[in-house]
């Protein structure tokens, strides 16, 4: 067999591997929590003009996996989400146990809007190949 070949069989095998772990291993995440902090002085910049950008306008989370929002208000001034006012240095937690789209008024964004889609945790081996790529995907964007 030429070296070519059994590199190009040795890669098909390999891919064949990670595909198959990433369709039928269990999903699994450090912590259910997916954290955004709001840094201090965000509050001062935009009062002097700033576009301060500091949270998405959409957070996507998946049921069973990392489904519960925590804000870390590290900011000097209160900061409202939904109708949790978040005082300079507390934490909330906004834990999801349906899957929908939730609108929330979030003071920390320059729209004053937030989305947070809630997906089900992917139930097919595709659909968990499309989810770690995903995960993947918006790690190395960050």
């Amino acid at each position: 067999m030429n070296k070519g070949l059994a590199a190009s069989l040795g890669l098909a095998v390999a891919a064949t591997a990670v595909a198959g772990w990433a369709a039928f291993a269990p999903l699994s995440v450090a912590s259910r929590d997916e954290p955004f902090e709001i840094p201090k002085g965000t509050y001062a910049r935009r009062m002097a003009g700033d576009k301060v950008e500091i949270l998405p306008n959409r957070i996507d989370l998946t049921l069973g996996l990392n489904d519960q929002l925590l804000l870390r208000n590290l900011d000097d001034v209160p900061q409202q989400f939904g109708p949790v006012l978040v005082m300079p240095g507390q934490s909330f937690r906004l834990p999801f146990e349906k899957a929908s789209t939730y609108g929330f008024d979030c003071t920390a964004h320059a729209s004053g809007q937030m989305t947070v889609v809630v997906a089900e945790a992917p139930a097919t081996p595709w659909e968990r190949i499309a989810w770690r790529w995903d995960r993947l995907w918006r790690k190395t964007r960050a």
